[in-house]
């Protein structure tokens, strides 16, 4: 079977403008996918998340099992319940994390300081979970015991999501504070106990645009032959920005 194909005509992922959506490669799309946590109030066409979530079965899984299955919530009589759920249980979250990393400290007396800027677009996106355009509650039906390993079997599929959602010019966010109301939301749209909520990832047409990205450099992250020892090899590109960011220390 063909692969879905992208609605004709959407809107620019810079949201510009409303023509053909110029094509993203794999490594351009890798590269300039930020977590997206404002949506502009527009329609989600199905087929665009057919085609989305075609991708994200796409993803591998141990034993080719394909554990994965995809809750979505948009606008139906239960959507609307589970929306208003998650938007408690996401300004908690919100409120206990600004609270305990002190974001509103340090350089956030700033308000165009990168922290002051991330802390309101965190405050714009817990404020407006009921209006988001659409919700996966990305779920895991287990063949065996609950252990630390089974997110294998599943994010991968996460991460193809979003990358098919970036490639069609919208954008999303992973989170897991939807585990503050997981009984009441395993209530309200009936999912059955053997069937894990691994993840909660919002979807929308973007208000701003994607990358370029900023994080550290390569050099941090990639050792060779022992831990700490970074390559020579382990390289960023010319030109790449890096990330300074830290939580403030209290």
């Amino acid at each position: 079977m063909a692969a879905p194909e992208p609605a004709a005509t959407q809107g620019e992922s810079q949201g510009e403008s409303h023509g053909e959506l110029p094509p993203v490669g794999l490594l351009e799309g890798m590269a300039t996918m930020r977590s997206v946590r404002r949506y502009r109030d527009e329609p989600f066409p199905d087929h665009d998340l057919a085609t989305i979530l075609w991708h994200a079965s796409r993803a591998p899984s141990g034993s080719n099992r394909q554990p994965f299955r995809f809750l979505v919530l948009r606008d139906g009589q239960r959507a609307v319940r589970a929306k208003a759920l998650l938007g408690e249980t996401f300004r908690r979250g919100w409120t206990r994390k600004d609270a305990a990393e002190g974001l509103g400290r340090g350089s956030d007396v700033d308000p165009n300081s990168a922290k002051a800027r991330a802390a309101a677009t965190m405050q714009h996106f817990v404020d407006h979970v009921e209006q988001i355009p659409v919700i996966v509650l990305v779920c895991l039906v287990r063949y065996r015991d609950p252990n630390p390993y089974e997110g294998a079997s599943l994010y991968p599929a996460c991460q193809n999501l979003l990358l098919a959602a970036r490639a069609l010019g919208y954008g999303g966010a992973l989170t897991m504070w939807h585990l503050g109301v997981e009984g009441e939301l395993r209530e309200l749209l009936e999912i059955p106990t053997e069937v894990a909520l691994s993840a909660c990832i919002t979807l929308g047409r973007p208000v701003g645009h994607h990358g370029p990205v900023r994080r550290r450099p390569l050099d941090q992250l990639v050792f060779e032959d022992h831990w700490d020892a970074a390559p020579d090899w382990a390289q960023d590109p010319p030109g790449t920005a890096t990330s300074s960011w830290r939580p403030a220390r209290t």
